[in-house]
């Protein structure tokens, strides 16, 4: 009999193994970058097939049905649970690669960390003062400019995992840090723009919760069952304060400890960053670009894109404005010698790069979502945005293997 219980029980042992193993090793899978970036469009067309099917009512329902406790002022919709808590993780993700480049990465040099910096002042500044000419005067057009400012991370680091390989890992590092300052800009013109009244002592509460997080990071607290709730609270009391939320996963990220101790295995941003980067690739992000990319397309709506010049200046902010931002950053900071291109990247590499910076997708989106009511227009501006950075994705992809070839 004990020996029975003995076999049974190492079956069950053995199973567990297995199921675990199996989940190690979807985790592993949802942490390349190319994974990321493939879910990421999937989502994206499945929306876009649900809204132009039978199915479309059904789709608008669901992302436009409430829940949550009204009290704390959280009863959101499903496209405002996606917009307002899914991102946040992702950009509790940025934060915390922006602070390892600042501490201890590519950043942490200032005449390194000028090269990407100023590229990513210039990507968002020449395609938002290219869609405000192009939009100037018409409907929209004082809405627009701020949606071609950022670039998507995950789909641009998806891209150039795949057609880049062999090209020299600073690429990826340039890409990287300049969609983290890109992404973190165009946050903050979230915060400056789409805060249409402050609560003061929300504010105030949310300051404390991550001032609270940040001294128990300096005194070596662990515990997540401490940081989990700071966390939740920080986010709450902003959504509550009027400021967007996402920008509490921003300053989490930021204040997290990036530096190991004496006798650590990780320091806590890798822990961190370790548990969320799937979770926010597999599932946060794709479940906000399901949420958000489901439009009506036809013909008639793509003439239509053509015709409203608030829409068209997102689309050539994002293919053209974006290119001229980063490639002409980059090369103004190099001629008055404040940054030097790394030793083993070209300026042709750089310039597909520069082009693969217009895919703004998820942030774009999350923009224009805060810009424009629900609307024929606000779909069309999304629809500039979806266009513009399959474009983007399109011809940097080109360029890069271009690039590939003439190194072999």
């Amino acid at each position: 009999m004990t020996g029975e219980r003995e076999r049974r029980r190492r079956v069950r042992m053995l199973k567990r193994r297995r199921v675990v193993g199996a989940a190690s090793g979807v985790v592993r899978f949802l942490r390349t970058e190319q994974v990321g970036g493939m879910i990421l469009l999937a989502a994206t067309a499945l929306a876009l097939i649900v809204a132009n099917s039978g199915l479309a009512s059904a789709y608008h329902r669901l992302v436009s049905a409430s829940f949550g406790p009204e009290s704390l002022h959280l009863h959101l919709s499903v496209q405002q649970w996606a917009t307002d808590g899914l991102l946040t993780i992702f950009f509790v993700v940025a934060g915390l690669e922006l602070k390892r480049e600042l501490v201890i990465g590519e950043l942490r040099e200032p005449r390194q960390a000028m090269l990407p910096i100023i590229g990513a002042l210039g990507g968002m500044i020449v395609p938002a003062a290219v869609c405000y000419f192009v939009a100037i005067g018409a409907p929209g057009g004082g809405e627009a400019w701020a949606v071609p400012v950022a670039t998507d991370i995950a789909f641009a680091l998806a891209v150039l995992a795949i057609c880049a390989r062999q090209l020299p890992p600073s690429l990826r590092v340039f890409l990287l840090s300049l969609a983290i300052v890109d992404d973190l800009g165009a946050i903050l013109l979230i915060a400056a723009l789409f805060t249409a009244h402050l609560n003061l002592l929300a504010l105030i509460g949310a300051v404390a919760a991550i001032a609270v997080y940040a001294v128990f990071q300096q005194m070596r607290v662990t515990g997540w069952w401490i940081y989990l709730p700071l966390g939740v609270a920080a986010w709450a009391l902003l959504h509550t304060s009027g400021i967007h939320a996402t920008l509490a996963g921003v300053a989490i990220g930021l204040v997290t400890r990036v530096k190991h101790d004496p006798g650590e295995h990780e320091s806590p941003a890798e822990l961190l960053e370790h548990k969320l980067q799937p979770v926010s690739a597999g599932i946060c992000v794709p479940l906000f670009a399901f949420v958000a990319a489901g439009i009506p397309v036809s013909a008639d709506a793509m003439s239509r894109l053509f015709t409203d010049r608030a829409a068209l200046g997102v689309l050539i902010g994002l293919v053209v404005g974006k290119t001229i931002g980063v490639f002409g950053g980059a090369l103004v900071a190099t001629r008055l010698r404040l940054a030097s291109l790394p030793g083993d990247l070209d300026w042709r590499d750089l310039f597909a790069v520069s082009v693969l910076t217009g895919c703004g997708f998820t942030v774009s989106l999350l923009i224009a979502e805060l810009a424009f009511d629900a609307g024929p227009q606000r779909d069309r501006i999304k629809m500039a945005v979806l266009l513009g950075s399959l474009v983007a994705a399109l011809l940097s992809a080109a360029l890069l293997r271009r690039r590939v070839k003439a190194r072999r």
